[in-house]
C-alpha cells in the first residue's frame, strides 16, 4: 500500500525520540529502514519529549533532581519559543499580540466577563441604594425587609439553578447551545434589570429581586460551559493529545476565568463615572433618587448591549467543533442522549474526587465573601464620619486590582509541573487561613487607627492569595478531573455547591456581630485545606485525552487493566492511593498496550474503508509492511507538525497564519477540512 493511501491521525507528537539502543533516528532522512526505527518511532508518537525525558521515563517517575532539571529545561524552552513568536508577531504587527490575546483569552471568557459586572454589580449597588431610597433600603419603612434580604438569596439561588441545569444540557444536547443559551438568558436577564419597575419602591424591589433570580440561571450556566468548552478546545483531534493540552490546558481555562475579574474592575469603574456623571461631578452624599435610578440602570444597559453581540457570536461563529470531544465520548460509548450510565460510574469510582471539588468550591465560597469584612471594617476606621460611598469603591476598585494580579500569576504557574493545580490551592488555603485567624484574635489591636495599615495589608493579600489559589484552582479541576461525557454535570454540581457556601455566609453573617464572623470564617479554610490535600488528585501535565483512555477501561469494566499515566501516583489522591487504585500502574506494559491498540485502530479504519469501497474483505490481509508504510506515513507528518505545537503555532515567522489539514481519527463527525487554526480559540 502506498504512503499516499489513507492516513490515520493519532495526534501531534514531539519531533524526536531515541531508538532502543538510546540514539536519536536520523529524522532527515525520510527513506531510513523502518523495521529498524518502528520503535523509535512508537516512541515519538507514543512518548512526546514534553513530558518523557530522552530515555522514555515519564516525568513524574524521574528521581526529583532530574524532575526538577527537566521541567525547567522544557518550560525554558517553551518560554522561549513563546517570546520569539511573540517578538515576531509584533515585528510584522504591533497589535497582532493583543489581537491574539483578545481571540484566545477574552472571547472564550467573555460571559464571565460580563456575568462577573453584573454579579458583582449588586454588591456595589445596595450602599447606593441605601443612600439613595433610605426609607426603603436603609429603615425598610415602605419595604420588606424580607425581600430586601431575598435580592441576595434569590440571585445565588438562580446562579445554583443555571449552574445544575445547564451541566446537565451541557452533557446532554452539546456544549455550543449551552453557551448560545447562557448568552441569551443573561440577555434577557439585563433587559428586566434595566426596566424593573414598580407601582411602589417595594414592588420595584420585587420586580428587581426576580430579576436577578432568572439572570442568575445565565450566569450559574457560564460556569461549566466555559470551562468543559476551553478546556476541550485545547485537545487535538488524534488518539494522542496535543502539546497545548498538556503544557498549557491551565492556561487557556484559567485566562478565561479571570475575565470574571475584569468584569468586576470595569463595573466599579463605570459606576463611579456614572456617578460623577449624574451626580453633578460629585461623589458625596446625599443622592438624588433620579441620580440613582439612572446610575444603575445605565450600568446594566451597557453590559446588555455586549451580552446581545455575545449571543450573535456564540450563535454564528461558534461551531460543531465545541461539541466535537463530546461527540467522541459518546460514539465511543454508543450515546445518543444523556449518558446515565456514566453518571452512575463516576459516582461510584469518582466520589472522592465530588468531595474534593464540591467541598473546596464550598470553603471557598465562605472565604470569598469573607474578604468583604476586612474592606468594611478598615473603612470605618479610615473614614469614620463620611457619608459618601466613593471610600468604599475606591478601596474595592484597588481590591479587585490586587484580585487581578492573583488570576494572571495563577494562569502563569497552574500548569508548572513543580507547582501546579494542588500546591496552589493548598498555599491559597492555608495563606487566607492565617490572613483571617490573625485579626480575628487581635480584632481590637488591628482594627485601631494606630495598625490599620496592617489590617488594609492583610485585606489586600487575602484577596490575592484566594485568586492565586482556590478561586482560580477550583474552576479549573471541578471540569478536569472527569471524564467528558459527565463533565459540565459534574463541574455544575461542584460549582452549585459552592454558590451554597456563597449562601452559607450571606444567611449566616445576619446573625452574628463582626467579631464573631472573623471567629469562624479562617476555619472554612482550613478544612479547604484538608479536603484538598485528602482528596483532591493532581492533574497538573496530565493530558485530558489519556484520562479519556483510562475512562474507557473504568466504563467497559476492565479498570485493572489500565496500567498508563493517569494512575501514576503523580496524579492521584492521596485517598485514591490509600485505596490501591495506582497499584496497577505499569509503564512497560502500557507502552505495549498502547502499541497494540495503535495498530487496532488502524486496522478498524482500514476495515471501514474497504468495506465502504472495495466488499467485504479482510484487514488482516494487510501485512506487516503495509502498516509500516502507513507509520511512516504518520510519523514524517507528524515531525512536520511539531513546529505547529503550542499557543502561538498560528502564526509562521513572519506572522502569517498557518493552517494544515489534519485527517480525522476518532471523530466521525469531523471533516478533511478541520484544521489547526481556527475560530473560538481553538487551534
Amino acid at each position: 500500500m502506498s504512503s499516499d493511501g489513507p492516513i490515520i491521525d493519532y495526534g501531534p507528537s514531539a519531533p524526536h525520540g531515541p531508538d532502543v539502543t538510546g540514539h536519536h533516528a536520523p529524522l532527515e532522512d525520510p527513506l531510513f529502514d523502518m523495521n529498524k526505527n518502528e520503535e523509535d518511532m512508537f516512541r515519538t508518537v507514543l512518548k512526546p519529549d514534553d513530558s518523557f525525558d530522552e530515555n522514555g521515563v515519564y516525568w513524574a517517575d524521574l528521581p526529583i533532581l532530574k524532575r526538577i532539571n527537566f521541567v525547567n529545561k522544557v518550560n525554558n524552552e517553551e518560554a522561549k519559543k513563546e517570546a520569539r513568536a511573540t517578538w515576531e508577531m509584533f515585528k510584522n504587527d504591533p497589535l497582532s499580540p493583543v489581537a491574539y490575546y483578545f481571540r484566545n483569552m477574552v472571547l472564550p471568557g467573555a460571559g464571565l466577563g460580563l456575568e462577573g459586572y453584573v454579579l458583582f454589580s449588586i454588591g456595589n449597588l445596595k450602599p447606593l441604594f441605601q443612600k439613595g431610597f433610605p426609607e426603603c433600603w436603609s429603615t425598610h419603612q415602605i419595604c420588606n425587609k424580607t425581600w430586601l434580604n431575598a435580592v441576595e438569596y434569590l440571585e445565588i439561588c438562580g446562579i445554583i439553578v443555571g449552574q445544575i441545569l445547564v451541566g446537565i444540557i451541557g452533557d446532554w444536547i452539546g456544549r455550543r447551545w449551552g453557551l448560545i443559551q447562557d448568552a441569551a438568558i443573561m440577555f434577557v436577564g439585563l433587559i428586566m434589570l434595566v426596566a424593573s419597575w414598580g407601582v411602589t419602591q417595594n414592588g420595584w424591589v420585587i420586580c428587581y429581586t426576580w430579576s436577578l433570580f432568572f439572570y442568575g440561571i445565565g450566569v450559574g450556566g457560564e460556569y461549566p460551559m466555559t470551562a468543559t468548552s476551553g478546556m476541550e478546545n485545547a485537545v487535538g483531534s488524534g488518539k494522542v493529545s496535543t502539546k497545548d493540552d498538556r503544557l498549557h490546558r491551565g492556561r487557556k481555562v484559567t485566562s478565561a476565568f479571570l475575565m470574571q475579574g475584569w468584569g468586576q474592575f470595569f463595573n466599579q469603574v463605570l459606576l463611579i463615572l456614572l456617578l460623577l456623571i449624574f451626580h453633578h461631578g460629585s461623589g458625596n452624599a446625599p443622592y438624588s433618587a433620579l441620580a440613582v435610578q439612572y446610575t444603575f440602570r445605565v450600568s446594566f444597559a451597557i453590559p446588555a448591549v455586549g451580552t446581545l453581540w455575545l449571543v450573535y457570536y456564540r450563535t454564528y461563529k461558534v461551531k460543531g467543533g465545541a461539541n466535537k470531544q463530546l461527540r467522541i465520548a459518546k460514539k465511543k460509548s454508543s450515546v445518543t442522549g444523556y449518558d446515565t450510565e456514566s453518571l452512575k460510574i463516576t459516582c461510584r469510582h469518582f466520589g472522592g474526587r465530588l468531595l474534593a471539588t464540591a467541598g473546596t468550591w464550598y470553603m471557598n465560597d465562605v472565604f470569598f465573601y469573607g474578604n468583604k469584612l476586612f474592606q468594611s471594617e478598615f473603612i470605618k476606621v479610615i473614614t469614620p464620619h463620611s457619608t459618601s460611598i466613593m471610600p468604599g469603591w475606591l478601596y474595592n476598585l484597588v481590591n479587585v486590582g490586587v484580585s487581578l494580579c492573583g488570576y494572571y500569576l495563577a494562569s502563569f504557574l497552574i500548569d508548572h509541573k513543580l507547582y501546579g493545580r494542588k500546591h496552589m490551592q493548598s498555599i491559597g488555603f492555608l495563606m487566607d487561613f492565617i490572613l483571617f485567624i490573625i485579626p480575628a484574635f487581635n480584632f481590637e489591636y488591628y482594627t485601631s487607627r494606630e495598625h490599620i495599615k496592617s489590617f488594609q495589608t492583610m485585606y489586600f493579600l487575602s484577596s490575592f492569595f484566594n485568586q492565586f489559589g482556590p478561586n482560580s484552582v477550583t474552576f479549573l479541576a471541578a471540569a478536569e478531573v472527569y471524564p467528558t461525557a459527565v463533565r459540565a454535570t459534574a463541574h455544575g454540581f461542584s460549582a452549585a455547591v459552592g454558590k451554597l457556601g456563597a449562601l452559607t455566609a450571606s444567611i449566616l453573617y445576619n446573625y452574628i456581630d463582626t467579631q464573631t464572623k472573623f471567629y469562624v470564617v479562617p476555619w472554612f479554610g482550613l478544612a479547604g485545606l484538608v479536603l484538598n490535600v485528602v482528596f483532591m488528585p493532581d492533574t497538573t501535565g496530565l493530558d485530558l485525552k489519556e484520562q479519556e483512555r483510562r475512562w474507557a477501561f473504568i466504563r467497559s469494566g476492565r479498570e485493572e487493566d489500565y496500567h498508563g499515566i493517569a494512575i501514576h501516583p503523580k496524579h492521584l489522591s492521596l485517598w485514591e492511593r490509600i485505596r490501591g487504585v495506582g497499584k496497577h500502574y505499569d509503564p512497560d506494559l502500557d507502552y505495549k498496550q498502547r502499541i497494540e491498540e495503535m495498530r487496532a485502530e488502524w486496522e478498524s479504519r482500514m476495515q471501514e474503508k474497504i468495506d465502504e469501497k472495495a466488499g467485504r474483505l479482510d484487514a488482516d490481509d494487510f501485512d506487516d509492511e503495509e502498516f509500516h508504510e502507513h507509520l511512516q506515513s504518520y510519523f514524517q507528518r507528524s515531525t512536520r507538525r511539531a513546529t505547529l505545537q503550542g499557543p502561538f503555532r498560528h502564526t509562521n515567522g513572519n506572522g502569517n497564519e498557518l493552517t494544515e489539514k489534519i485527517t480525522p481519527s476518532d471523530d466521525s463527525n469531523a471533516t478533511s477540512d478541520d484544521s489547526i487554526t481556527g475560530t473560538n480559540g481553538r487551534h
